[in-house]
């Protein structure tokens, strides 16, 4: 297959399947074929490449034409063996199609379909990193990054600060997309989370496959907004089942059994960050150098100006809608004034420092999580902390929402 080929099936995958995600959409009526005439024009051409004939089958499922397009995922499969998505897509047809077909149906699973093909085509080019990784700290071994809108999860490993792409594959989400905001609004949500272990499969209802990799769901951005809802976890699919459809879950991120199993060795709970973002670009490393190095400068103009006790300059940092869990912005100003006007040294280290971009519909957001040592001539303490950053309208980037741990 062509290169310009390739690069049409993967955007029209994803064009097609991308306006789904967020919402539930209304369910069109599937059209009737009007003609045998008009379905034998509509056949897929015997392409070689199985992606290209997985589209065209695809778009005769759209139509409306249902056993036209088994048909030919059914000479997909037979074709091309090794083709994992034409196997599992046409298994997955063949026994969802045994049950009374209803109008929308063919273009339900069409839609399922483009999905899956954008996911079997979202491998990144050689080279490249993930946007939503800027820095992570020298004791995280591994991440998972979870680009939902194409259904792809990525495990990357961290050497030294440089990221290598260990494997991807297919992952599903929610019924009703991403973007969880309510108890049972079966999405699937945005943000940085923490695996906090893992349950066997055989603790678990069959549901869950061969087990779950539950997550800190709601992390404290999601309580500072006030996102509802718990137990968002990655688990398997039920015996007997190969993969579940990309769009099927009450909010949890699905895999194969045997996908689940492989993440087993590069997890380790409570230090494997997971992103599940509803965007993930590859780029350059110099170009997420170039990005980080934009945010690390900022963070370190705020330690100086914590550092030097120039109050008026460090406040300047935090957004005028800044917030800790117990202070506003006007409470948290009078504080620190108060505090620091009895200082006569600060001293302000960070180490064990990690930035993610972190996955917001609203506004361009970061996520800097460091250590940080503090150490004034009448006090010290050592803590974990989490600052929230926004990029505002004047391109400045300030801090929007910050806890301690």
């Amino acid at each position: 297959m062509g290169v310009r080929a390739r690069h049409w099936a993967l955007a029209w995958a994803l064009s097609l399947s991308a306006p789904l995600l967020r919402a539930e959409s209304e369910m069109p009526m599937a059209s009737a074929p009007d003609s045998g005439a008009e379905a034998e024009s509509a056949a897929p051409a015997r392409e070689e490449d199985p992606v290209l004939r997985f589209a065209a089958a695809t778009e005769l499922l759209a139509a409306g034409h249902g056993p036209e397009a088994l048909a030919a995922y059914k000479t997909l499969s037979e074709d091309a063996p090794q083709f994992q998505l034409g196997q599992q897509f046409y298994q997955q047809l063949r026994t969802r199609l045994k049950d009374e077909v209803r109008v929308g149906t063919y273009e339900v699973l069409a839609r399922e379909a483009r999905l899956r093909l954008s996911s079997e085509t979202a491998v990144p080019p050689p080279g490249t990193v993930p946007d939503v990784l800027l820095q992570l700290a020298d004791h995280i071994q591994h991440a998972i990054v979870v680009n939902l809108s194409s259904a792809r999860l990525y495990v990357l490993e961290n050497d030294k600060g440089q990221l290598k792409l260990l494997r991807n594959q297919y992952a599903g989400m929610g019924s009703n997309g991403y973007g969880k905001q309510l108890p049972g609004d079966r999405r699937t949500p945005l943000g940085v989370y923490q695996i906090t272990g893992w349950i066997a499969g055989d603790k678990l209802p069959p549901l869950y496959g061969s087990g779950a990799f539950p997550l800190d769901y709601p992390n404290v951005w999601d309580q500072f907004r006030l996102r509802g809802g718990h137990g968002i976890w990655l688990h398997g699919v039920p015996p007997g089942m190969d993969t579940r459809p990309p769009q099927s879950s009450e909010g949890c991120v699905t895999m194969a059994n045997a996908d689940l199993l492989a993440l087993r060795p590069y997890i380790t709970p409570g230090q494997t960050p997971v992103v599940l973002s509803d965007a993930v670009n590859w780029v350059t490393p110099d170009t997420l150098a170039s990005e980080r190095e934009a945010v690390l400068s900022r963070l370190e103009a705020w330690r100086q100006a914590w550092s030097a006790i120039d109050t008026d300059a460090y406040l300047g940092f935090y957004a005028e809608d800044f917030s800790t869990p117990d202070m506003s912005r006007d409470a948290f100003a009078a504080y620190k004034q108060r505090v620091n006007a009895q200082k006569q040294d600060i001293d302000v280290q960070l180490d064990e420092l990690s930035v993610y971009r972190y996955p917001d519909p609203d506004a361009r957001m970061m996520l800097a999580e460091f250590s940080q040592h503090y150490r004034s001539d009448n006090y010290r303490s050592d803590s974990r902390k989490l600052q929230f950053w926004r990029q505002d309208s004047d391109g400045l980037w300030r801090i929007v929402r910050e806890e301690t741990r």
